[in-house]
């Protein structure tokens, strides 16, 4: 029997009423690097803007971690140009002897000097993302990865549903989320906040800010972020540039220069400066659903 079909370890009731979250282990902390966790609604480009955004910040000379937590694996897809293995895929090859494995076995090169790490996930209806999420960042403290990293970043499955979403927000300093200028974007977001207020109270992790993601305008989330005490970080529009980006396997700082390739680029180093000095921590309130209907115009 693997430890997919054990169950959850650890479950404790820490993070929120009523909560029966798995809890971080001490000896799991990331100690030394900046730890960024990027949220949103599925499909909101979660993947896109974090490669990106390690690519930003290796630009800046960072050494960069990325983690992809999805079990489609291809959050690290224009980093390394390819569908790299996941962690769990390696650790069933080994009959799950961690120790067995080699850096170069879950570690991939990618971009400018990022490293890439595919967490993955359980088979469907099979276990925890949690589970996933907490041997990933064990095997990598083990091997003594963390020790020589800068910037880590955690790229997370779609929308906060339960605890195995929420395990990252365990280990990182700031939580971004993604989203756009509609309102299911900005309802997901909505409770990521929530999920963030909840881990907040046992975990350092708090709100960064969101991106306006894939956005022609950004009046619904500025009105949105006014009305619930957040901040917008950055605003990157609809273009076709980006999409080719990622069907050429490439970060948007690979792709031949323009206008709108250069003014993009400049946004994701603008936004990397800004969490590399550091933001203040927000602890915005989430709004009721009603209250979010009412907001943006819903009747």
């Amino acid at each position: 029997m693997s430890p997919l079909d054990k169950g959850i370890p650890h479950l404790r009731g820490q993070d929120g009423e009523g909560s029966v979250q798995v809890h971080q282990d001490d000896d799991a902390k990331i100690e030394g690097a900046k730890v960024f966790a990027v949220y949103g609604k599925g499909g909101i480009g979660k993947s896109t803007t974090s490669s990106n955004l390690s690519a930003a910040f290796s630009k800046l000379g960072k050494r960069v971690l990325q983690i992809g937590c999805d079990p489609k694996h291809d959050s690290t897809f224009t980093l390394t140009g390819r569908l790299v293995p996941t962690v769990i895929d390696i650790l069933k090859e080994v009959d799950f002897h961690p120790e067995e494995l080699r850096v170069e076995d879950f570690v991939f090169d990618g971009y400018n000097g990022v490293k890439c790490v595919e967490a993955g996930g359980p088979p469907a209806g099979t276990g925890c993302g949690g589970y996933v999420v907490g041997q990933t960042v064990k095997l990598l403290k083990q091997h003594h990865l963390l020790d020589d990293t800068d910037v880590v970043i955690f790229d997370v499955l779609g929308d906060v549903v339960c605890g195995g979403f929420a395990a990252p927000l365990q280990h990182a300093d700031r939580a971004l989320i993604v989203t756009a200028n509609d309102f299911d974007s900005i309802y997901a977001m909505n409770r990521i906040i929530a999920a963030v207020e909840a881990k907040s109270a046992n975990y350092k992790v708090r709100l960064a800010g969101c991106v306006a993601n894939r956005s022609k305008d950004t009046n619904e989330v500025d009105r949105y972020c006014d009305t619930a005490g957040f901040n917008r970080l950055a605003h990157l529009p609809d273009l076709d540039a980006i999409r080719r980006s990622r069907l050429k396997k490439k970060t948007l700082f690979e792709m031949d220069l323009d206008d709108d390739i250069a003014a993009v680029q400049k946004e994701y180093i603008r936004l990397a400066e800004t969490l590399w000095n550091g933001t203040d921590p927000l602890a915005p309130k989430s709004l009721p659903d009603r209250e979010i209907f009412d907001l943006l115009g819903f009747d």
